[in-house]
């Protein structure tokens, strides 16, 4: 199944925007909410294979904070979707190791389905294995800003020097602070664009655009788009031949 994968070159943090669940719908004349449905099958598959892989964190960007604009009908599925989620998985993945966590605004999710999602991550909080990152009520720019009001009060508090500030520090101040960047991010259904996602951390982040859409995003996909991201050099600003020593 691992096929062509170099188990030394895996990525430690793989990133994906699970897109194009309306259009698996409409092409198939069915609800778009039936293509949301049909992508859980997707986010199960690939949970798998990345925890199986050994892969250390696993983000999904399962709801921006714009997701909120969508029609009250779709984000009430989304919601209900989530809640059966975390209501029929979250067992099975603590069995298998695996640590929920969430990045985002959280606190604007429906309370019962705030509640499961604090549940969950107490549940699985002493875990070993891979992280299973949700983004939820998420953006990259409020999570920028939000981060900025956060030192400016500690600077006027007199609790943080700004002269101190530098890149490394700032990144304590985001939702991922406990977490290494991704190494690769997918983005399935054809869109060429980031949609504010982990704009901070993606800077050197390896980026992978497949046509897939999202419901048919299962585990060969995934492991083409890891065989993609092991036949690329990484140079973080370094010259080929600087890093072949």
């Amino acid at each position: 199944m691992f096929e062509g994968l170099d188990p030394a070159k895996l990525p430690q943090h793989v990133a994906i925007i699970m897109d194009g669940n309306g259009r698996w719908a409409k092409a198939r004349h069915l609800p778009r909410i039936m293509g949301h449905r049909e992508g859980m099958k997707s986010v199960r598959a690939v949970v798998e294979v990345a925890r199986k892989l050994g892969i250390k964190v696993l983000t999904l960007y399962a709801f921006s904070k714009e997701n909120w604009q969508r029609p009250p009908e779709e984000v009430s599925f989304l919601m209900r979707l989530l809640r059966e989620y975390l209501e029929k998985e979250v067992e099975e993945l603590h069995q298998k190791g695996i640590r929920v966590k969430a990045i985002g605004e959280i606190e604007l999710l429906p309370d019962e389905i705030y509640r499961l999602l604090l549940g969950a991550m107490e549940r699985t909080r002493a875990n070993k294995g891979m992280i299973l990152n949700l983004a939820l009520s998420y953006g990259g720019r409020a999570e920028i800003v939000n981060a900025a009001k956060e030192i400016a009060r500690l600077a006027k508090e007199g609790r943080f020097d700004p002269e101190e500030l530098d890149e490394m520090s700032f990144a304590t101040f985001l939702y991922t602070r406990d977490l290494p960047d991704p190494d690769l991010l997918i983005r399935t259904s054809g869109e060429l664009r980031l949609s504010n996602f982990l704009l901070y951390q993606c800077a050197y982040t390896e980026l992978y655009f497949t046509p897939t859409l999202w419901p048919d995003f299962r585990e060969e996909e995934f492991l083409e788009a890891l065989r993609d991201y092991q036949r690329r050099e990484r140079r973080f600003g370094k010259t080929s031949e600087q890093l072949r020593g």
